[in-house]
């Protein structure tokens, strides 16, 4: 069953996007408003079958690196496909639906676990004509240490996460995960690590 958050940190991102921070408040929250990258690491485990099976999904090569810029419209777009992919895929677990622990794919019959959720979302996106450059999958660890994967929004005014657990958009900051690998802005097949040294405060179960 998937676990909707309450919205956690929303408010506090809403402000920081608006404008609406106290100083201090929006200064605490500007010195981690982006996560910081490490080096190349490892794809998980099931992404390259996924561009095997779905070239037009990874390919395109190399590009410049590319942020959202963050408006009251863009805002409503994220949280209207964060939420609609939610309400509308079922959750099942690669063993349930495919027989294997670990497969990536998009959930064109309706059912899949969190990286399908992210896949969709992110194709959703980028089919509107949001820069793929922007929309970063996402590999974390939940406060039990169990896998997870998310997508990254990354704009003007920090990294904002969808998440199949959480019906509202956050500042990654605010998910209450441990980040650990994500796709690289100038190449969707090259992975970078992420330095994660930011406390957990809140947190929603894996699926």
């Amino acid at each position: 069953m998937v676990n909707r958050g309450q919205g956690i940190g929303l408010a506090v991102a809403a402000a920081i996007l608006w404008g609406l921070a106290t100083p201090a408040a929006a200064g605490e929250a500007q010195q981690q408003l982006y996560a910081s990258l490490g080096d190349i690491t490892r794809a998980p485990i099931g992404w390259v079958e996924f561009c095997n099976d779905s070239p037009k999904e990874c390919g395109g090569g190399a590009t410049q690196p590319r942020d959202i810029v963050m408006t009251p419209d863009t805002w409503r777009d994220l949280l209207k496909v964060n939420r609609w992919v939610n309400e509308t895929i079922k959750p099942m677990t690669d063993k349930e639906h495919w027989g294997v622990v670990e497969k990536w794919s998009l959930p064109t019959d309706g059912y899949g676990d969190c990286e399908d959720y992210v896949l969709l979302k992110r194709k959703m996106l980028i089919d509107a004509g949001w820069p793929r450059e922007a929309l970063l999958v996402t590999v974390v660890r939940d406060k039990q240490g169990d896998g997870h994967a998310v997508l990254t929004v990354k704009t003007d005014k920090g990294e904002f996460i969808l998440d199949n657990q959480n019906e509202d958009v956050v500042a990654w900051t605010q998910t209450g995960y441990r980040f650990m690998k994500r796709q690289s802005q100038s190449d969707p097949n090259v992975w970078v690590a992420l330095d994660d040294n930011h406390p957990a405060v809140a947190t929603a179960s894996s699926r």
